[in-house]
């Protein structure tokens, strides 16, 4: 794979990088914010976990989830009030932190909190607001939408490099063909890590069963960690990953979240296999 790199600032001033040569990237934490308490629990656990494990970590949680099934579906606690507790997970771990924004409204405050902004794989293709996000200088996290091939992506990183958005990193989640079921297709990894930016596999999204469920999402969780493995031996930069205390239970995505308890386990045989592919 070709030398590619991204530079992460940190509350620390220790910069994360993330690309050719580098240790692998853990993008985790639950799919919404559902409180503070659970979200810091994640959070220093996950930090904890990756410390010791010698890989880099960003906590994620949306603070609003605008593309839910239903209307009854938990959204999370919208912007003011999700973007306070992430910069408090933020001050208190010293744990760098992401989010997805929805409109170009929400971008600057977004950026005022955020390490990395996200575009949901919904909105991939929306100009203006991968272009707000680009102008910001942070960095850019862009989800593949369900309905873009790979080599698609590359607009979406003409785009944003257009305005001047030099740190970007692309995330490959699946494919829909309808029917409440998403198909992932192992050559998008290197064909996006082709336009120079380094590539990031969500390993939860992509067994997501989309309205599976009827009103909300199920989820196929027994194929996480295979699809995690086989995304490490074609190569990737990082892992995105719903990470709950109790996914059962989780007020959002829980049938494709892993368990807290479960994710250390999972991580030391990527790691083994990222090892080997790096």
């Amino acid at each position: 794979m070709q030398e590619i790199s991204v530079s992460i600032e940190t509350p620390s001033g220790s910069p994360i990088i993330v690309g050719s040569g580098q240790p692998l990237l853990l993008i985790g934490g639950p799919c919404a914010l559902e409180s503070e308490d659970l979200a810091r629990k994640v959070a220093a656990t996950m930090q904890e976990i990756c410390g010791r494990l010698g890989i880099s970590y960003v906590f994620k949680a949306s603070f609003d989830k605008a593309n839910r099934t239903s209307l009854s579906s938990y959204r999370g606690p919208g912007l003011e009030e999700g973007l306070a507790t992430l910069a408090k997970i933020r001050r208190e771990l010293q744990v760098p932190v992401i989010s997805d924004v929805h409109a170009t409204s929400q971008v600057k405050a977004a950026a005022e909190v955020l390490d990395i902004i996200q575009i949901p794989a919904f909105l991939c293709r929306q100009t203006d607001l991968l272009t707000a996000a680009a102008r910001t200088g942070k960095v850019v996290n862009v989800k593949k939408g369900q309905f873009v091939s790979p080599w698609d992506m590359k607009n979406v990183v003409d785009k944003i490099r257009g305005c001047g958005g030099k740190n970007l990193m692309l995330v490959e989640r699946g494919a829909s063909f309808g029917y409440n079921n998403l198909v992932v297709d192992m050559r998008s990894l290197p064909i996006m890590r082709s336009f120079g930016c380094p590539v990031i596999f969500d390993g939860t999204h992509s067994v997501q069963l989309p309205g599976g469920s009827g009103g909300v999402s199920g989820g196929q969780r027994e194929f996480i960690e295979p699809l995690a493995k086989a995304a490490a031996a074609v190569g990737v930069d990082g892992l995105f990953m719903e990470i709950h205390p109790d996914p059962d239970k989780a007020l959002c995505d829980g049938p494709n979240s892993i368990p807290l308890d479960d994710i250390e386990k999972l991580l030391k045989k990527i790691i083994r296999i990222h090892s080997i592919t790096d």
